[in-house]
This record gives structure tokens, sequence and C-alpha cells, in this order.
């Protein structure tokens, strides 16, 4: 039989489901929410819009925004326990608190056990509110701050940096912010979004699906590349040095983070966005020194272009964390930030004409062999 099967490892390649969110073209490197280009979203659009689209299926009118948006912000709410929980981590990786005070809400929030499709919007527009305030109250509490009340006349990503730093972002940033949310918001059946459409396969709640989609970003090789941009534009320090890094890294067979991805041969479509972002915010900051080493990676990079070696919308999203100030323990969940309402409607997506999701692994194993006693061994 093993000689019949294909293995795909990985999953590489292989359509389990249908959906309707969004489409990835890799090959042309293009992106769509809900067939809304991902230029138009980041350009025209806000956080909030794109979670309605995503959540509901089309861009809302003012009235149906205005709905949402105080469906949002009447969510900005932990229960008290909660906060107890953040301290008692208060020494673990942000994104073991994330998941933990996540896991903890679907205890302390009798909704958070409902199941359906109108209790996964509710319960997803309670987390997609409640996760950015665990992440802020988790910095506050392990520097020995209090932490900063939501603000209901700021949008979700002011909002998200007015309780990070204690100080209202300028309009610049909080815009940036909104587009970097907007861009990791969905896209398709990447590992976290899939883990989590595993585990509402078995018909548990939504809070256990986003609970597994936190556990999946958390790895590495998964969310963390953000994180090791970052990592590398310290080591090259100045641009003149990046062209000597990217010969080194490339002489020794390793990969130059941030470059490269499993699904896009062309540039990220998303990755625009941020470049011009990180040079305006660079400039705000009076630090434009991390964008031109950024860039000069990128000049170094190009001779590796046709090989699918190109920039990646993680690329950017390190230097702007860290021109605010952004520890890098909290890129990844920063991302989570921005993900939820992916992670919400796969979740409804699957819910919906749901089946148990179960792959074959092809045994490799040992031949029938008979069974010796302990004393015979």
């Amino acid at each position: 039989m093993s000689e019949n099967v294909k293995i795909n490892r990985g999953l590489k390649g292989v359509y389990f489901e249908r959906c309707g969110v969004s489409d990835i073209d890799g090959a042309r490197g293009e992106l769509s929410y809900r067939g809304y280009s991902i230029h138009d979203l980041a350009t025209r659009s806000s956080f909030e819009e794109v979670c309605y689209l995503l959540i509901f299926g089309e861009l809302p009118t003012t009235e149906e925004l205005a709905a949402f948006d105080a469906r949002l912000k009447a969510a900005r709410v932990l229960p008290d326990a909660v906060y107890d929980i953040i301290a008692a981590c208060g020494a673990g990786h942000p994104m073991d608190v994330l998941r933990t005070a996540v896991s903890a809400l679907a205890a302390l929030e009798p909704a958070a056990r409902e199941v359906g499709e109108e209790a996964f919007i509710e319960n997803g527009i309670r987390l997609t509110s409640q996760v950015p305030m665990i992440i802020a109250a988790h910095e506050a509490i392990r520097n020995g701050r209090d932490p900063v009340a939501a603000d209901d006349s700021l949008g979700h990503a002011a909002n998200w940096l007015w309780m990070l730093k204690g100080k209202k972002p300028s309009e610049d940033a909080a815009r940036l912010a909104d587009v970097d949310f907007i861009l990791h918001a969905e896209h398709g059946a990447n590992a976290s979004s899939f883990a989590a459409r595993v585990t509402i396969g078995t018909e548990t709640n939504l809070h256990g699906g986003i609970v597994t989609a936190l556990s999946t970003l958390a790895g590495p090789a998964h969310g963390g590349a953000a994180e090791d941009v970052m990592k590398m534009v310290h080591e090259i320090g100045k641009p003149e040095n990046a062209a000597a890094y990217v010969k080194a890294k490339r002489a020794a067979k390793e990969a130059v983070t941030g470059f490269g991805h499993r699904v896009y041969r062309k540039e990220d479509p998303r990755a625009r966005h941020m470049r011009e972002g990180v040079r305006k915010l660079g400039e705000e900051m009076g630090a434009p020194e991390w964008y031109e080493i950024l860039q000069a990676v990128v000049e170094a990079m190009k001779p590796y272009a046709r090989h699918g070696l190109n920039v990646n919308v993680d690329f950017y999203s390190g230097v702007i964390y860290q021109l605010h100030g952004i520890p890098m323990d909290l890129y990844v969940p920063i991302f989570a930030i921005g993900r939820m309402p992916g992670w919400v409607i796969q979740c409804i997506e699957q819910q919906r004409g749901n089946i148990l999701i179960r792959p074959l692994t092809l045994y490799n194993g040992p031949e029938p062999r008979a069974y010796l006693p302990i004393a015979a061994r």
C-alpha cells in the first residue's frame, strides 16, 4: 500500500476545504479579503471596517460601522480575576500569558461556553477587544505599573498604543498601527488558522479555537519573523554592512530573515504598505537609520529574487515596533491582535457544515512481530 500513497508533507498543496474569506495568488503576489484588494483596504479602510468585512462578508455602511465600533468598545473590559492571573504569570513570556488569560476567560465568562454562529460572533468581537487589553496589562504589570484603562474616544489601534504606553499616539503612528493590523488580519489556511479549524472541528467553543491559534502562532516558524528581523538589523548595525551580511549568510546557505514565504513567489503584497510606514515613522521618531538598513538588505537580496526570495510583510513590522520602543517579546502578541478577526471568521466558517478534520499518517514502523514477556526481553 505504501508504494501507492503520495505523501504531501506539511499538507503542502493540499486543499482541505473551501473558504470565502481571503484569496491568495502566490505566483502573482496578490491578496484580497472578500474580493477587496489588500492595497485598497490598507490605504482606504480601517481595522474596524476590515473586521466587519471579514466577519459579516460586506463592508459596513456608516450606521453599521458605528454600531460595530460601539460593540468593540463596550467589550473593552476584563474580569478582575484575569488581572490577578496576569500578575501571577508576570514573569512569563507575553504569548504564554496571553494564551493563559484567554483560556481563563473561557472559564470566567459564561457566554464563552456558548456555541453557534451568533455566539461565535459575539465572543469573537469581545475577544478582539480583550486581546490587546491583556497584552498591554501584562506589559504594565511586569514593569511595576498599573494597567492603563481603555479610552473609548480612541479607535482600536490608537487605543492599543494608549494602553501600552500611557500616551496618546500621533495620528500617523495610530494610522500605521491600524494598517499593520489590517495587513495581518487574515491569510487563509496558515498554521494558526488551520490549527483553530482543527479544534473547532471537534465542536468546541470559540475560545478553545483561539487558544489553539495562539499556541500555534507562538512558534518561531510562524509568528516570530518580525522579532528575528529586528535581531538581524541590530546585528548589521549600519547600512554599509548589509551587503557583507547577506553574502556571508548566502555562502553559509543560511536564510536571510524576512525574505521568502510559503505561499508568495513574488514580493508579499502587504510589504509595500509597511515599507512606507517605516520610512515615515523613522523620520518622525528621529531614527531614519533603521529604514536605511532594511533597504540596504533589500538591495543586497535583489539577485535572489528570481528564486522566490522576496521581501515579506514581517520584514518591516519589527522596525515599526522598535521605533515605538516596544519590547521584542511583544512582537508576536501584536501579530495576534491583528489576526483576531481572521481567526474568528475561520472558526465560524469551519462551524458551518462542520466536519472533523482527521488526516492520515502512513505507517512506516516495524513489521508485525511477536510480543515477548518482560522476562524474555
